[in-house]
C-alpha cells in the first residue's frame, strides 16, 4: 500500500469557496469534493491525450495514404448498410404486426 501524497493548498475567492460549498453533498468533505475533482480531471486528460495520439496517428497514415477508402466506395458502403437496417425495420415490424394480429 503506498502512502498518501499532500497536493499544495490553493488560494480561491471567497465566492468560489461559497460556491463549492454550497453544492456539497450530505456528510462530503471539501477535502473529498476537491480530491474527487483533481483525479476526474485527471482522467480525463489522460483520455484526451490519448484520443490526439490516436488522431496524430490517423493523420500519419492518411498522409501515407495507408487506410484510405475512397469517397464512392464508403458511400457504397453506407448505402448498402442503409438497405440492410431498413430490411431488418421492415422485418420487425412485420413481425410485429404478425403478433398483434394473432
Amino acid at each position: 500500500m503506498s502512502r498518501s501524497a499532500t497536493l499544495p493548498p490553493i488560494r480561491v475567492a471567497p465566492e468560489t469557496k461559497a460556491s463549492v460549498e454550497a453544492v456539497l453533498r450530505e456528510g462530503e468533505t471539501m477535502t473529498q469534493f476537491i480530491e474527487k475533482a483533481l483525479c476526474r480531471e485527471a482522467r480525463f486528460r489522460a483520455e484526451q491525450n490519448a484520443a490526439v495520439a490516436r488522431a496524430k496517428k490517423a493523420l500519419r497514415r492518411a498522409d501515407k495514404g495507408e487506410g484510405l477508402m475512397a469517397a464512392e466506395a464508403f458511400l457504397a458502403c453506407m448505402e448498402q448498410r442503409a438497405k440492410a437496417a431498413q430490411q431488418r425495420i421492415r422485418e420487425a415490424a412485420a413481425a410485429n404486426s404478425k403478433r398483434a394480429a394473432g
